[in-house]
């Protein structure tokens, strides 16, 4: 006789996503990454360019963010959310192409802030070299 084997069942649980939240666009020399959260700073979805197949100099393009922030705009508002605050970060090229993005993707987008952080003198430099 055949042992009989339990068939484990796969279990959906669809993410009970709120209507608003925020969209932090991370834009490096290098890559551009978008992540979509709610208002408690939870991640909902995110893209960046190499998940979109873009790969070496060509993830850091205004055009590799375009597509990153419109497939993570579209995967947000598939899960329900509608309305974002977007925080832009970093000294790359993308970040206006992304905030563009976001709002082709379906995103209605209540403020932009740029959160990037500026060095204020910051430290003392190392003393000069003697000749």
């Amino acid at each position: 006789m055949a042992k009989k084997t339990k068939v484990k069942k796969k279990v959906n649980k669809s993410k009970s996503v709120p209507s608003v939240g925020n969209v932090y666009v991370f834009s490096g020399y290098n890559n551009t990454i978008v992540t979509v959260t709610d208002l408690d700073g939870n991640t909902v979805c995110w893209e960046s360019g190499g998940t979109n197949n873009f790969k070496g100099s060509r993830k850091s393009t205004p055009y590799a963010a375009s597509v990153v922030g419109e497939s993570a705009s579209k995967k947000a508002v598939a899960l329900g959310m509608k309305e974002v605050t977007a925080y832009i970060k970093g000294i790359g090229s993308g970040k206006s192409q992304a905030v563009k993005a976001i709002r082709n993707g379906g995103l209605v987008i209540n403020k932009i802030v740029d959160i990037t952080p500026i060095a204020h003198n910051g430290c003392r430099p190392k003393k000069r070299r003697r000749i």
